[in-house]
């Protein structure tokens, strides 16, 4: 068999040709990649076909739907309702992938509607995963009733979450932003912009009872859709639905990360008046909640001077910190039984040079919840679509593919990640991946 040896240069080359198509994608696991050594510890040898191919045909290898899902599907004769949301998990995606392609201009993405996408799928995931068990029910006790196939929906933008669809959610957006419109008009008062935010700030915060929550620990909290029925929100999702209701009012709202924080405001010559305090709070202070007044929070030390100085997240840096968080919220509940269990606690480990492989390592691995771990994911799987550069995500990808037992998988996704990391990093990174690779084999032949 031929062995093809690439340098990190080529392996790089590789990876990034495409990058502008509108089917940007990350790399098919499908596709041949794998991590080979010599026994003495010679030279890497990369050997992958990392190409951004068709993005349709590479969703639809990432629904993260096991053998014995499948199988449970085949035994009920293809449930209508299984097959529909198997159908929405690839949709989602796929219009994910649009809406944050590459091909278009950042300020034409709309983070409403990617996040709703982002929500579709994962929504969609723990339907199909419920229909499964109904229709794994049915076969092991015949004399139930069949799961019922009675309501479905044309797809993914029909799909009820919390009550609406993808466009009614969107619409909630247009009508928060009337009823912004009708507080001006009530006021009768022309549009300053100091004005313009108290008004909003009245109907978010007021009427509408938005609520900024410190700690994550609902994934309502987490999802757009979610938060626009309950009020209560990350920082970053409230931020999106400030920006959106204000752009609907012809208002640029920007915003940057600071620290854990994530703070917004409007594009504006005059930054002084957004600190005027007024009823004893600034406007900055209201958008952007009691962080700006916690003493231990880097955002209290902003001002009208160094606001400026800020750098302006774009709107895919937002929907990756969104997405972010859905991974560490994730990630804790699958690890909760490991305490303190880090995405790159194995490859802190494994780095010692007298350590050898043990190929019982695999059986050491701590058990994770698996739903909670699929949607981690799923999560990276899309930060990876939108910023396919950074390999440190590709890393915590591929941790969670070992985590998950997909050795062939993750060998891969780290082979990969060690071109684009720095020295140190890709050295701490080459043991485990030697490792793993000998764990591959080994479970090939179980």
């Amino acid at each position: 068999m031929m062995r093809v040896s690439l340098s990190n240069q080529q392996m790089k080359m590789m990876v990034t040709c495409g990058l502008g198509s509108s089917s940007m994608a990350m790399p098919c696991l499908g596709d041949c990649g794998r991590y080979d050594f010599d026994g003495r510890g010679g030279k890497r040898n990369y050997m992958t076909a990392a190409t951004t191919g068709n993005a349709a045909s590479v969703n639809k290898m990432k629904l993260g739907i096991s053998p014995l899902a499948s199988s449970a599907v085949a035994e009920s004769r293809n449930s209508s309702r299984v097959n529909f949301y198997k159908k929405v998990l690839e949709s989602a995606r796929d219009r994910f992938s649009k809406e944050i392609s590459f091909k278009l201009e950042d300020k034409d993405i709309s983070l409403a509607k990617a996040l709703l996408y982002v929500a579709a799928e994962d929504e969609a995931f723990l339907a199909y995963n419920r229909e499964i068990d109904a229709c794994s029910f049915h076969n092991e006790r015949r004399d139930t009733s069949s799961p019922s196939d009675a309501q479905l929906w044309d797809g993914v933008e029909s799909m009820p979450m919390a009550g609406k669809n993808i466009n009614e959610w969107l619409a909630e957006l247009d009508a928060i932003a009337k009823e912004v419109e009708a507080e001006l008009v009530s006021r009768d008062i022309g549009c300053y912009l100091s004005e313009v935010l108290e008004a909003v700030n009245k109907v978010l915060f007021e009427s509408r009872g938005f609520k900024r929550s410190q700690v994550i620990v609902d994934s309502k909290c987490t999802y757009l859709h979610s938060v626009l029925s309950s009020g209560c929100s990350s920082a970053i999702l409230l931020s999106v639905i400030y920006i959106e209701v204000c752009r609907r009012l012809n208002l640029t709202i920007v915003g940057s990360p600071v620290g854990e924080e994530f703070l917004i405001w409007p594009l504006t010559g005059n930054p002084e008046e957004l600190f005027k305090a007024t009823s004893g709070r600034s406007l900055f202070g209201v958008v952007n909640g009691d962080c700006v007044d916690d003493p231990w929070s880097r955002a209290s030390d902003i001002d009208s001077n160094s606001l400026m100085g800020l750098d302006i997240a774009k709107n895919r840096d937002i929907i990756g910190i969104a997405l972010a968080n859905l991974i560490r919220l994730y990630w804790k509940r699958a690890s909760r039984k490991h305490h303190g269990l880090m995405l790159t606690s194995p490859l802190r480990s494994v780095y010692r040079p007298e350590e050898k492989f043990n190929k019982d390592s695999g059986s050491n691995m701590p058990l994770l919840r698996p739903q909670e771990l699929r949607l981690a994911m799923m999560a990276s799987e899309r930060l990876l679509i939108l910023q396919p550069h950074k390999w440190a995500f590709r890393r915590d990808y591929g941790m969670m593919l070992y985590y998950n037992r997909e050795y062939e998988a993750a060998v891969q996704e780290l082979s990969i990640c060690m071109a684009f990391a720095p020295d140190e990093e890709s050295k701490v990174l080459e043991p485990f991946v030697e490792k793993l690779h000998l764990m591959r084999l080994d479970y090939r032949l179980l």
